[in-house]
């Protein structure tokens, strides 16, 4: 069962009219509101641009981006709007700004007996440096209560951006009051992946090189940028999937046992095993771009043709990537990471293979050997594991065949699991800096990927809707691709 906040807040978000606010933070904070989870005397402020939105304007604008975010519980909605939203423009930027936003905040603390407030930066990244100098100058970087930084990803655009920002951050917020959020961490799959490997005997034990010969984590969309291009245009895959989504993947797949479960000792596990990896080759990464193609009877425009992107761009939309993880419980293991838009099927797992029985007892009789078994961890959207093994066919003559152990939590517990922003926004409020990104591990994924973006690599077209380039494939030719053991109505790349 989980637990609601206890102390009071209010919830400043810079953004407050933005893409992510209302599909992402406006209906997590409704959810978590309708659910009782929320602390007594909660309220939220919006800061945006639009000096001609007041707060029942801004009311009218949030009832609307929930109606369209599929919550159809109008007087309930309208209801929740009118008690917790609040808006204040913020057109300049400037210190006079800073100081109507602090004493609107000051006017909710003492209306609603609350001293703790959470600065939530749903902004675009070239905003962040002005927004966080501009908070600590007008002093809103402390209070009587807790002050909490929530900062969305990317977290700069190479190392040297991020340890600048990090040291910004520094000047004005200290580590334990900053939250840089990577949504991913939020999900209960990833969070479960924890639970399956130190909880689970059976696999931990098994969890290395002597049992393990590739990892393969897979991070797919069906769609293309769609009205991303702007964004997508100044940042790519890498930046935008590779650096903090598959990294965090790989870090929980690949740590050590965690001294507890808490988030200092977890956050430095994950970055010994950032510091492990080799330094990446150029043939161990392939970038691509989906160019047009006919999926389902419908042309499907390339990426070079999407509103907003150029037509020479050579913007990757597509990563694969082969790391090696240099200690002793992986060394020699691949593990292949790829992420692409207008791919085959939206798709997020790990597939784990496991060596193949070094035995030639089923050569004579079968005229083959033991198949790998093969792991699979489902992320989204059906949300899982799949375990591959080996059985004898029934009947004569003897033959081998692959079966699998299925597992899904929509069966076992009645329901899809949640998107993971409601997760993030009340451990924001417990105080619990578990599930978020510490400094040392964005400058350690940029050290690991920023060089990649300094010696740029052709890129190679795939069409939309297909597994991505085939290029891609040179990366994994010695090690068959795991999705291959499980049948073609079940791998992201054979539809």
């Amino acid at each position: 069962m989980v637990e609601a906040a206890k102390d009071g807040c209010v919830f400043v978000v810079f953004g407050a009219t933005g893409d992510l606010m209302a599909r992402k933070l406006l209906p997590a904070l409704f959810h978590l509101a309708d659910d009782g989870l929320l602390p007594i005397g909660y309220q939220i402020l919006g800061v945006g641009r639009h000096a001609s939105i007041d707060d029942a304007g801004y009311r009218s604008w949030a009832v609307d981006a929930l109606r369209a975010a599929g919550i159809d519980a109008p007087q309930k909605v309208e209801q929740w709007c009118a008690t917790a939203l609040h808006y204040q423009a913020s057109s300049q930027a400037s210190n006079a700004d800073y100081l109507l936003i602090g004493a609107r905040i000051a006017e909710l603390e003492t209306r609603n007996n609350t001293q703790n407030r959470v600065l939530y930066l749903a902004l675009p990244p070239g905003a962040f440096p002005a927004t966080i100098a501009a908070l600590g100058e007008a002093g809103l970087n402390a209070c009587a209560g807790w002050t909490r930084l929530v900062i969305e990803k990317p977290f700069g655009r190479d190392l040297a951006s991020a340890v600048e920002l990090n040291a910004l951050v520094h000047r004005h917020f200290v580590e334990g009051q900053i939250y840089r959020i990577d949504h991913y961490l939020g999900k209960e799959m990833v969070q479960n992946l924890l639970a399956f490997r130190f909880g689970n005997a059976l696999f931990e034990s098994a969890w290395n090189r002597d049992h393990i010969e590739s990892v393969q984590i897979t991070v797919a969309e069906a769609l293309g940028v769609e009205d991303r291009a702007a964004y997508y245009e100044n940042n790519g895959a890498l930046r935008d999937m590779v650096q903090n989504h598959l990294t965090q993947l790989l870090t929980l797949t690949a740590m050590e046992v965690p001294a507890a479960f808490e988030a200092d000792s977890i956050r430095f596990e994950k970055v010994k095993v950032l510091q492990s990896v080799a330094p990446l080759t150029e043939d161990a990464v392939v970038f691509g771009q989906y160019a047009a193609e006919q999926v389902n009877g419908e042309r499907v425009a390339g990426y070079r043709e999407e509103p907003g992107v150029s037509p020479r761009s050579n913007t990757e939309t597509f990563v694969a990537l082969r790391v090696q993880i240099e200690n002793w419980r992986w060394q020699g293991v691949p593990f292949y990471l790829r992420t692409g838009k207008a791919m085959g099927r939206r798709v997020s797992e790990i597939a784990i293979k496991f060596r193949r029985p070094p035995v030639a007892l089923f050569r004579a009789a079968a005229g083959t050997h033991a198949l790998s078994n093969v792991l699979v961890i489902a992320l989204q959207p059906d949300d899982g594991f799949d375990l591959s093994f080996t059985v004898k066919s029934p009947g004569t003559p003897f033959a081998l065949q692959t079966q699998r152990m299925r597992f899904r939590y929509a069966q076992a517990f009645g329901e899809v699991l949640g998107g993971g922003y409601e997760t993030l926004l009340l451990e924001v409020v417990h105080g619990d800096q578990t599930l978020f990104v510490h400094a040392s591990e964005t400058e350690a994924a940029w050290q690991l990927f920023g060089p990649l973006l300094q010696k740029r690599q052709r890129i190679h077209f795939y069409p939309a809707g297909s597994s991505g380039p085939a290029a891609a494939d040179t990366l994994w030719a010695k090690s068959p691709d795991p999705l291959d053991a499980r049948s073609e109505s079940d791998s992201a790349w054979h539809n």
